[in-house]
């Protein structure tokens, strides 16, 4: 059932660019394994080997400071629909906050957002998909506002406060590198 691929094929990318969500999972060397489903408009396929996703600010930061100490990820999207399928992407990440070299550029591949908080850059060794049978059926209403409004009645100063009070440690007590951006 499933099939492996050494690269993202155009059936994978055109299945990726359909999807409203996907999941991302990432673990330290220790403590607990992280699995984050994200949604709206924050992911980009860059090429056959790179993807990219923009990480907006919530109430948690566990894959920054996963990927301080172990950049392996991996990143699920999930048919929901008729045609059953999942796909699996794994490979290494870098996270880039808004005071790295190249922030501009890779900010600019998504829509501007107060909350922007990192954008993750993986490059893919393995594409898999397997046959989603077991999912269930569900339909695609709407991208929840409820964040986007919220980032929007923040100034990127109180953004930055909230980064300052809440996402400096992972929930094992970890470094997630965020004063890089303070």
């Amino acid at each position: 059932m499933a099939e492996q691929f050494p690269s993202i094929e155009k059936t994978h990318q055109d299945f990726i660019e359909r999807q409203q969500m996907f999941f991302v999972a990432t673990a330290a060397s220790e403590g607990r394994v992280n699995l984050s489903p994200k949604g709206m408009d924050s992911f980009r396929v860059l090429g056959s080997n790179r993807i990219a996703w923009l990480n907006l600010t919530g109430s948690g930061n566990e894959t920054a400071a996963h990927l301080r100490d172990n950049n392996r990820m991996t990143v699920m999207f999930c048919s929901f629909d008729k045609q059953p399928l999942i796909l699996r992407l794994y490979g290494k990440a870098k996270a880039f906050h808004e005071n790295d070299e190249g922030w501009d550029e890779r900010a600019s591949w998504f829509p501007a957002s107060t909350g922007a908080r990192q954008v993750y850059e993986m490059e893919v060794d393995l594409v898999q998909n397997s046959c989603g049978f077991a999912v269930p059926r569900y339909a695609f209403e709407e991208q929840r506002p409820t964040l986007k409004k919220w980032a929007d009645n923040q100034s990127r100063d109180q953004m930055k406060g909230y980064w300052d009070k809440k996402n400096r440690t992972s929930i094992d007590g970890f470094p997630t590198g965020i004063e890089e951006a303070l």
